[in-house]
């Protein structure tokens, strides 16, 4: 409550990337799992990022390699965007944690100096609201940016592991199809 409303809109904030990051971590373990299933059933596609990329490579394999390649990398650019979902927003989040910190900070300054121009600067008192305000809301904001860019970027490394495993399969069955040609 010493945050003000600002330090409630940290709070929220803070709960609210937590609650992204876990989600895309758990969505990215399952979707690895069943990746990895995949790469264990080339020849029967399932509904998984790899799977996707298998059937279009099943539909177009007696493509020219060239026709083919390209539409793998397609078919790879389709899944990329959903595997990195949720980043965008985890990376501003852990952006603009301290800055709403810093705003507290500035608005817990400017109460602290009113009252200090209203009353003046006898009693600590009038000044302690201000002051506790501030630097209430400057932890606030570095408690909930550091997890956050934790989390970030233990998604974000997970999320780009996929995505390297997609184009690395992509590769690989283009690099069959032309060496059966």
């Amino acid at each position: 409550a010493q945050g003000g409303v600002i330090g409630y809109l940290i709070i929220a904030l803070g709960l609210l990337a937590m609650a992204v990051a876990v989600y895309r971590l758990v969505s990215l373990t399952m979707t690895d799992r069943a990746i990895q299933r995949q790469l264990r059933e080339m020849d029967q596609p399932r509904d998984n990022p790899l799977g996707r990329i298998a059937k279009v490579y099943q539909e177009d394999a007696d493509w020219d390699t060239e026709s083919l390649e390209l539409r793998l990398g397609e078919a790879v650019l389709k899944e990329i965007p959903r595997v990195n979902r949720g980043l965008g927003f985890l990376k501003i989040a852990a952006a603009v944690a301290p800055l709403m910190g810093l705003l507290g900070t500035v608005t817990g300054m400017i109460i602290t100096f009113q009252a200090i121009t209203l009353f003046g600067a006898g009693d600590p008192k009038l000044m302690a609201g201000g002051i506790s305000q501030a630097l209430v809301t400057t932890v606030l904001g570095l408690t909930v940016a550091i997890p956050t860019l934790l989390m970030h970027q233990l998604v974000h490394s997970r999320a780009k592991q996929i995505s390297e495993l997609l184009e690395q399969e992509a590769v690989a069955l283009v690099a069959i199809t032309a060496g059966n040609k």
